[in-house]
């Protein structure tokens, strides 16, 4: 496959590269062939031994944040076949574990043979948390490092390192070949810059991956699982996901996975690359049902949303399936720093045009979270006279809008007579922008619904909603306004502040909510957002972000009374990781 390159050529100096291009003959002419590693020479890594290795003196206070909770859901209902699968997708997992562990974190081995010199007891911590975060960069703090003085690339390890101004502009420019999902930046022999197709860069684990797919499909008795397994292991090998993305969609199995390239968070640099992860989960028919009906009410909720009407995605497909499901075990971005409580896919907006998009909700770690984490948050911060409105039903509710919405709104526009995706137009603002827009507009799904008389809710779920999502935001803020689900609520926060919808008592140091503000304000923000998304204006994301994305002082402030609380889970599957 040849690779798009840049016509400047510049030094190799402290990237990674492309590495030992071979020239193979066959057929009727020659044909070049690139053979690539994802293993850097050890030339390229020696910015590792650079400074000293000095440790933040409140490692132990940032391991205490992290909970470690066993996630073994009860598996009995399963037969021996069942099992059997499950242990092979959990495999093909840790590969994809592997695969991310690269893409986050450049010269990832040299840094853990560094870390061997710290004495034994801090080293235990460091390697702990360097465990947690897949790297010596804090993902709560900004990707500050928490131990030695390595600077994070902000385009993590799916770029060299020695970009210049330049080239990022060129990289980022429409149509120039480095913004595809699926393909690592890296340097030629002369030093060009070239696009690597994942299925060549990661070849070795990929084909890896796909054979326990294929062990897995050819056991399982489920159709529709087999035909999603085949499909993916071939997407591993081609890069074409979206065949296997719509087998996904219809899923009906009582074992489901969720494996590959999906978000693009970690690529902090332009958000174009996709990070490998998975989830195996087991579903929960029933409840799964309970909540089938809402997928109905989407193309209602795009009608009625807050916008021109020229700028609502009317196309967009609406089966949205909805699967409430156990972890049984997740790898990849999935499992680095915060844990994820739910997840909307697939991205690939053609897909979503076809058949919408599913809605996955892990109750097991969604349960976990309320208890732990977000109902003693709730007793230090919110006003006494709406703690009885805390609600673990309205904490799942919000869970599952914030996730319907991610199929709402703007996704494919036209922007300057060219159509184009507000992903690509928005780059490194988007994945902030969009979870502000997911939380903001699950709200406005529920209230929207509510308001119309329908009658899916509880008759207080105005006052619980608002209570529970305003602890809510307490906690997923403490993630870090570095990272995007962090900075989202950092900016909800700041507008409903300003906007009155959240009011702070100082003697107490408790908020509250003013509820019909709250409804007012909720609809402008969510109006503000889709047409910064509509437009595909990048100025005005980067401004909206800037404006809200901070952590004000009265924010800081209540976040240092949550001392001893922790801010999230770290995930045990004592069943499968020895």
């Amino acid at each position: 496959m040849s690779m798009p390159t840049l016509s400047v050529r510049i030094p190799q100096l402290a990237a990674l590269t492309v590495l030992g291009a071979v020239l193979a003959l066959g057929g009727c002419g020659q044909e070049a062939e690139e053979t690539v590693s994802n293993e850097p020479a050890s030339r390229e890594c020696a910015w590792v031994q650079e400074g000293g290795l000095e440790v933040v003196p409140d490692l132990q206070a940032r391991l205490d944040a992290y909970v470690p909770t066993p996630l073994n859901p009860d598996l009995g209902h399963l037969d021996a076949t069942q099992t059997e699968v499950l242990g092979k997708l959990v495999e093909a997992s840790k590969i994809m574990h592997e695969i991310f562990a690269i893409q986050a974190t450049p010269c990832r081995e040299e840094l853990q043979a560094r870390l061997a010199g710290l004495p034994d007891g801090q080293r235990a911590m460091v390697e702990r948390y360097f465990r947690i975060n897949l790297g010596p960069w804090d993902r709560r703090f900004h990707h500050e490092p928490f131990v030695g003085e390595w600077v994070h690339p902000e385009g993590a390890n799916y770029y060299p390192l020695d970009l210049t101004e330049q080239e990022k502009a060129r990289i980022g420019e429409a149509g120039a070949g480095f913004d595809g999902l699926f393909t690592m930046v890296r340097r030629d022999a002369d030093g060009a810059l070239a696009a690597v197709p994942y299925s060549e860069f990661f070849g070795e684990q990929l084909q890896r991956a796909a054979a326990l797919l294929k062990e897995a499909a050819g056991l399982t008795q489920n159709a529709s699982l087999k035909a999603y397994l085949v499909a993916r292991a071939d997407a591993f090998l081609s890069d074409d996901y979206y065949e296997s993305d719509m087998l996904w969609m219809d899923l009906d199995s009582t074992v489901e996975v969720t494996i590959g390239p999906y978000e693009t968070y970690e690529d902090g640099l332009f958000g174009f690359k996709a990070a490998f992860e998975s989830f195996v989960t087991v579903t929960d028919p029933q409840e799964s049902a309970r909540l089938a009906s809402f997928k109905d009410e989407l193309p209602w909720l795009e009608s009625n949303l807050p916008i021109p009407d020229e700028h609502k995605n009317l196309n967009r497909g609406s089966e949205s399936p909805i699967r409430v499901v156990d972890e049984v075990y997740s790898a990849g971005d999935t499992r680095a720093g915060v844990q994820t409580i739910a997840f909307n896919l697939p991205n690939d907006e053609r897909v979503r045009e076809a058949k919408g998009s599913k809605k996955v909700l892990l109750r097991n770690v969604m349960k976990a979270k309320f208890d732990r984490i977000l109902t003693p948050i709730a007793q230090v911060l919110v006003a006494e006279d709406q703690l009885g409105d805390l609600s673990a039903e309205s904490f799942f509710l919000h869970t599952l809008w914030h996730e319907m919405s991610h199929g709402l709104g703007p996704g494919r526009i036209v922007k300057d007579g060219r159509e184009t995706e507000v992903r690509l137009e928005l780059k490194d603002t988007y994945s902030t922008l969009e979870e502000a827009k997911a939380d903001a507009m699950g709200e406005w799904d529920i209230f929207k619904l509510a308001r119309d008389g329908r009658d899916y809710f509880p008759e207080r779920i105005l006052e619980q909603q608002a209570a529970t999502y305003l602890a809510g935001l307490f906690r997923s803020v403490r993630f870090g306004i570095g990272e995007a689900h962090g900075q989202a609520n950092a900016i909800q926060f700041n507008y409903l502040m300003e906007k009155q919808a959240i009011s702070h008592d100082p003697a107490t140091g408790r908020f509250s909510v003013d509820v019909p503000v709250f409804e007012r304000a909720i609809d402008e923000m969510v109006g503000e957002i889709c047409m910064i998304q509509a437009l595909g204006d990048y100025e005005a994301s980067a401004a909206f972000i800037s404006r809200y994305g901070g952590m004000a002082p009265v924010l800081a402030e209540a976040l240092q009374n949550l001392e001893g609380i922790p801010v999230d889970i770290e995930p045990v599957f004592s069943r499968y990781d020895h």
